[in-house]
């Protein structure tokens, strides 16, 4: 585990989040991360298509952590996949909430991601036919999970969502592209979209958020964006080194 960048309020650690010892308990406002989904993506460091079942073990840890390093009035912002169906279809959007749950977090409601890729629409089975039908929904969840209390009591108190954005963003369903693989240069990106709607409606101006599976530093570049702390984790020199140029390439608010 190393420091690998720091400058004003964004931090990026280079380790294993299980084995981090820099990040105090109880200090962070929000976690906002999109792990590992175990579609054997090829990853630098990382094996992404290992049993399902050491998946969720692996998943039960990561939580746990987070929820150690989290505050009372803390939230998560959990994006993952509804369910798959690459080596057999799984509930992976309901495991893992149920797992959330079961090492402390509670639940408070589920955004959808309408990212509009059409091209998973396209594995129908068994074609014009009930024998033996694919449905494959195309979009992602984002689960809201909060660590004690829901209400928030501590940081700033000094929100910065716009009443347009509030209305639009409540709905639950929210619609935006994901981002480029080819540009980012990560074989997984979210879209910096995705964080920056997470960051505003539920933390603080100045609060900390936590990205514990980083990657390409959408967060990060949110967080600057918004006026947020953030601490990203990676295990990858490769991708903290993406997510580094990312923040710095970032001008901040206008």
């Amino acid at each position: 585990m190393s420091i690998f960048y720091h400058e004003n309020n964004i931090k990026i650690i280079k380790g294993d989040l299980s084995r981090i010892r820099s990040i105090d308990k109880n200090s962070i406002d929000l976690v906002i991360t999109s792990p590992p989904y175990n579609l054997d993506i090829g990853y630098k460091s990382f094996n992404d298509g290992i049993p399902y079942e050491d998946y969720l073990k692996l998943c039960e840890k990561w939580l746990k952590k987070c929820l150690d390093y989290t505050k009372d009035d803390g939230r998560m912002c959990l994006n993952i996949p509804l369910d798959k169906s690459k080596g057999g279809y799984k509930s992976v959007g309901a495991d893992l909430t149920e797992i959330a749950q079961k090492v402390g977090w509670k639940y408070k409601t589920t955004i959808i991601w309408n990212e509009g890729n059409i091209s998973k629409g396209s594995a129908w089975g068994s074609w014009l036919s009930a024998s033996a039908p694919h449905i494959i929904a195309p979009v992602e969840l984002i689960v809201v999970l909060y660590k004690s209390q829901w209400k928030k009591v501590s940081g700033s108190r000094i929100s910065d969502i716009q009443r347009d954005e509030f209305i639009d963003w409540t709905k639950g369903i929210w619609e935006f592209k994901g981002e480029s693989k080819r540009k980012i240069g990560h074989p997984a990106p979210f879209p910096v979209e995705l964080p920056k709607r997470c960051m505003k409606l539920f933390s603080y101006v100045g609060d900390t958020v936590l990205d514990p599976f980083m990657g390409s530093g959408s967060t990060l570049v949110a967080a600057k964006e918004c006026k947020r702390k953030a601490i990203g984790v990676d295990i990858e020199e490769q991708y903290c080194k993406i997510a580094k140029e990312r923040v710095i390439n970032t001008t901040g608010p206008q």
